[in-house]
């Protein structure tokens, strides 16, 4: 008779690639995870990996295999979660990924209070600016800023962001304001790296046209915190989410500039995996979360 920690082991080993990272995420040894495969296996009377000495790769039988165990296991954590709901109760982990500003400033309050309000929740979190495959790195959710391109991730809008060019006072009293955005050719400026053309800035004018620039970088950096800092100390022109730079802006540390033209909104999402069921607790948690973001969000009041 198959039993569920075979399946999850199974599961796991699949999203991971590698027996050894399915045991990390499963926090037990690696020869407890290669037993249950084999195990697995010999109920079975099938391999579901072929093996070499470099990597496994799923077999016909394991490929289809592994969507039938996908659907199982959801099957089994509604329940369990459909069993605790009835009882107003969410319990277990919650993995959730997010870029590190978006995650520190305003993720991470909600996360705060949403766990206060189910203490039986465990939350795995990764604040990081690199884009972190859900699937295989076992996350439940993720949030996404971005245009999001096709995928088989399924994605719910939380928020509409704004983007602001600005530069210190300090800056621009020693440099001149640009008026429009071929002026930036003359100017220091400010460019973030996970970006797909971190140079190149797009404008919509007043007429409605979209027209991009190639800036002069004197700074490209992985970290919008940081960014923001070396525009307030003067280095150069800043082109960033308001939700990053409100702040600094309400206090005057930053000026917002070429605000006759404005720049492509972009938005935040909440992606998750598709299964058949989803969980309880990413269900309540997305819910959450659209309401507490939803309307105009507090950091675009610094434009305003």
């Amino acid at each position: 008779m198959l039993k569920t920690e075979e399946l999850q082991a199974f599961v796991k080993i699949v999203d991971a690639s590698t027996i050894t990272a399915a045991a990390e995420r499963l926090g037990l040894a690696k020869s407890a995870v290669s037993r249950r495969l084999s195990e697995l296996e010999d109920e079975l009377g099938v391999e579901l990996f072929h093996r070499t000495t470099r990597k496994l790769t799923l077999t016909d039988s394991g490929r289809g295999f592994y969507q039938r165990s996908i659907r199982i296991l959801a099957d089994l954590d509604e329940a369990q979660n459909a069993v605790s709901q009835a009882h107003h109760e969410l319990s277990g982990q919650l993995r959730v990924a997010a870029p590190f500003s978006f995650g520190v400033q305003h993720l991470g309050p909600a996360i705060i209070e949403f766990q206060q309000l189910h203490p039986k929740l465990n939350f795995d979190i990764d604040f990081n600016d690199r884009q972190i495959d859900l699937i295989q790195e076992g996350f439940d959710l993720g949030i996404r800023i971005a245009n999001l391109k096709d995928s088989s991730l399924i994605a719910r809008k939380l928020a509409s962001l704004s983007t602001v060019v600005c530069a210190s006072p300090k800056y621009l009293t020693v440099h001149g304001t640009p008026s429009t955005p071929e002026d930036l050719a003359d100017h220091h400026c400010l460019t973030y790296r996970y970006l797909d053309n971190p140079d190149h800035w797009s404008f919509v004018d007043l007429q409605g046209q979209i027209q991009t620039i190639k800036v002069p970088k004197v700074m490209q950096v992985n970290n919008g915190d940081f960014m923001r800092r070396a525009a307030i100390a003067g280095l150069g022109v800043l082109r960033q989410p308001t939700f990053i730079a409100y702040e600094s802006i309400a206090k005057g540390e930053l000026v917002p500039i070429l605000e006759d033209y404005t720049i492509p909104h972009i938005n935040a999402y909440a992606i998750y995996p598709p299964t058949r069921h989803l969980s309880q607790r990413v269900r309540t948690f997305i819910d959450f979360l659209l309401e507490r973001f939803a309307g105009v969000p507090y950091w675009e009041k610094c434009l305003t």
